[in-house]
C-alpha cells in the first residue's frame, strides 16, 4: 500500500484513475489519446470541462474558462503581457518562489514591479496582512498557495486595482469568490487533473485591453476568438480533469471540499504541534492546507524518521530541495486515513 503526499503531479480519486485509463484503451471506439481535438466527442468534453468549472467556482457571467498550456510558469508571463496597462507597472506580494518567478517575468515582458509586501524577513514563513497597493499600477498579483514553504492566503487582498492570482496549488480546495478576480491561472497538476493543462479564467474586459505587442499564443485574446482551440488543446489533461470535476461536484464541490481539508489539516497539525518530535516552520494563521511542512526538533532521529516512512509506504514527504525538513501535500484526493497512517507513525518515533 502507497500513500502518496506528493506536491504535484499529485494524487487523484481512484475511480477517476480507473476512468481515464479505461478510456486510453476505448472511448468511443478509439483511445482517448488519438481522437482529433476536432472531433464530436472531445467537443463534447470540452464544454462539458468548461461548463463544470463554471459549476464548481460559481463562476458570474462575464468571465471565460480557457484550458492552455506551459503551466504557471508560462502563465506567469501571459498574466503580465495580457494585464499590462497604461502604467506598464504591477503590484506583487512576494510570498516565495513561485511569486518570486512570477515577478521576474513581469520584468521580462517589460513592466515595472513594485513589491507592496514581502515575508522574505522571516524566510517566506508567513502571508503579510498589511500594504498599499498604489493607485498607478495596473494590477495586483499574489499567489494563493505556496507550495514550497506551506503557507496560504485566507483572505482575499483588498483592492481598487484589477486583481491577478496564481491558484495553482489550492484551486478548487475551497470556494473562492471569483468575481473580485480579472484573472486566475492554475497549472492542473494539483486538485484538477494530470499535467499538461493550464487553467484560466478571464474577465472579458481584460481581452485585447493590453497596452504591448503581445506574440500570437500568449494573447489570451487569440484564445477566446478561437473558443478555446487556437491550438491543438491537452487533450487527455482535459478529459481527466472533467472526471475528476464531476467527481468534485457529486460530493459537494468546494464547499465539501474545505470542511474535509480542514479535517485533514486539523489533525496533522495538532500532531505536529503536541508531539515533542517535530515542530511546525510556519506561523500558525499562516499555515497552508494543501502543504503542511515541518522538521524534526532533533535532526538524530531522522534516519530513523525517514525509515519509518519508507517501511509504511509514504511517498513524496520529503521538503522541497531548496528548503530541506518535510511536506505533506493534503491535496483534495489525499484520503483523511492517509493522515492517520503518518500521524500514528509519527506518535511512534
Amino acid at each position: 500500500m502507497k500513500y502518496n503526499f506528493g506536491a504535484g503531479p499529485c494524487i487523484l480519486p481512484q475511480e477517476v484513475f480507473k476512468e481515464a485509463a479505461e478510456a486510453v484503451l476505448d472511448f468511443n471506439g478509439l483511445s482517448i489519446l488519438e481522437i482529433s481535438h476536432r472531433s464530436k466527442d472531445f467537443i463534447k468534453v470540452f464544454e462539458e470541462t468548461r461548463n463544470n468549472v463554471k459549476k464548481a467556482l460559481n463562476i458570474p457571467d462575464g468571465y471565460t474558462v480557457l484550458f492552455l498550456q506551459g503551466g504557471a510558469s508560462l502563465g506567469f508571463l501571459i498574466a503580465a503581457m495580457n494585464m499590462a496597462g497604461k502604467h506598464k507597472k504591477a503590484a506583487y506580494i512576494n510570498t516565495g518562489t513561485w511569486s518570486t518567478l512570477a515577478m521576474k517575468e513581469a520584468q521580462n515582458a517589460g513592466l515595472e514591479v513594485v513589491e507592496v509586501a514581502s515575508s522574505k524577513d522571516k524566510d517566506f514563513t508567513y502571508i503579510p496582512t498589511k500594504f498599499t497597493v498604489p493607485e498607478d499600477v495596473d494590477y495586483l498579483h499574489y499567489t494563493s498557495n505556496n507550495t514550497i514553504r506551506g503557507t496560504q492566503f485566507h483572505f482575499i487582498p483588498e483592492t481598487t486595482v484589477p486583481l491577478v492570482c496564481d491558484m495553482s496549488s489550492d484551486i478548487f480546495s475551497r470556494p473562492i469568490d471569483v468575481s473580485k478576480f480579472d484573472l486566475i491561472y492554475a497549472g492542473a497538476q494539483k486538485n484538477l487533473g494530470p499535467a499538461g493543462a493550464t487553467l484560466f479564467i478571464v474577465k472579458d474586459s481584460v481581452f485585447g485591453r493590453s497596452s504591448m505587442p503581445i506574440p500570437t499564443y500568449l494573447d489570451l485574446k487569440t484564445h477566446k476568438d478561437k473558443d478555446g482551440l487556437f491550438n491543438t488543446p491537452s487533450v487527455f489533461s482535459i478529459f481527466t480533469a472533467n472526471l475528476n470535476l464531476r467527481h468534485l461536484l457529486s460530493i459537494g464541490g468546494p464547499e465539501k471540499m474545505k470542511i474535509i481539508n480542514q479535517e485533514k489539516a486539523d489533525l496533522l497539525y495538532n500532531e505536529i504541534d503536541t508531539n515533542p518530535n517535530f515542530r511546525g516552520i510556519v506561523e500558525k494563521e499562516s499555515r497552508s492546507l494543501m502543504n503542511v511542512v515541518f522538521s524534526l526538533t532533533d535532526e538524530t532521529k531522522k534516519e530513523r524518521f525517514n525509515q519509518l516512512c519508507d517501511e509504511a509506504g509514504i511517498i513524496g514527504y520529503k521538503g522541497h530541495r531548496s528548503v530541506g525538513g518535510y511536506r505533506l501535500s493534503l491535496y483534495n484526493a489525499l484520503p483523511l486515513s492517509s493522515v492517520k497512517v503518518v500521524v500514528d507513525l509519527m506518535k511512534s518515533l
